[in-house]
């Protein structure tokens, strides 16, 4: 009676024997035409791994993770452009004789487009076209700054 069947590799040695029946050695690594095991194969056309991918790495697998340098921080500012200004004047203006009064204290004004009317404009910031632009037409720009420091004088 036999009691311990040898293996399959054991069986399996001789010459010409280093598929061990399996045809290409790539058959023989565990994950069948997929590219062996782990995350090999998962190139251009690795769409049947991708549910193997968010059960096992989560979604951090795909696309940018990481800290960027400090000195790479988006602006996170709201700009607006005179255009929008002009075309949405009754949206955000109200008339003060002949003039436009507009209050955009959380934003900072770019330049783009022409400017028709009178414009009093209260703004974060505002570019150098935007203020040439305003100021050709009689109006301004104030700026008020959002960070007001006091600054104490050096001395005895």
């Amino acid at each position: 009676m036999k009691t311990k069947k040898r293996t399959k590799s054991s069986r399996m040695s001789g010459r010409n024997m280093g598929t061990h029946g399996r045809g290409a050695r790539k058959k023989a690594q565990g994950s069948g035409h997929r590219g062996g095991k782990g995350m090999s194969g998962s190139g251009k056309r690795a769409d049947h791994k991708k549910t193997l991918i968010t059960k096992l790495y989560g979604n951090k697998y795909f696309g940018k993770q990481g800290v960027t340098s400090r000195g790479t921080k988006k602006d996170k500012t709201d700009k607006i452009n005179l255009q929008q200004i002009e075309i949405n004047l009754e949206k955000y203006a109200n008339r003060k004789g002949n003039a436009w009064e507009i209050n955009l204290k959380k934003y900072k004004i770019l330049g783009t487009g022409e400017v028709k009317n009178k414009l009093i404009i209260t703004a974060k910031a505002a570019s150098k076209s935007a203020i040439e632009k305003v100021k050709k037409m009689g109006g301004e720009i104030i700026v008020k700054s959002h960070i007001e420091k006091d600054v104490k004088p050096n001395g005895p």
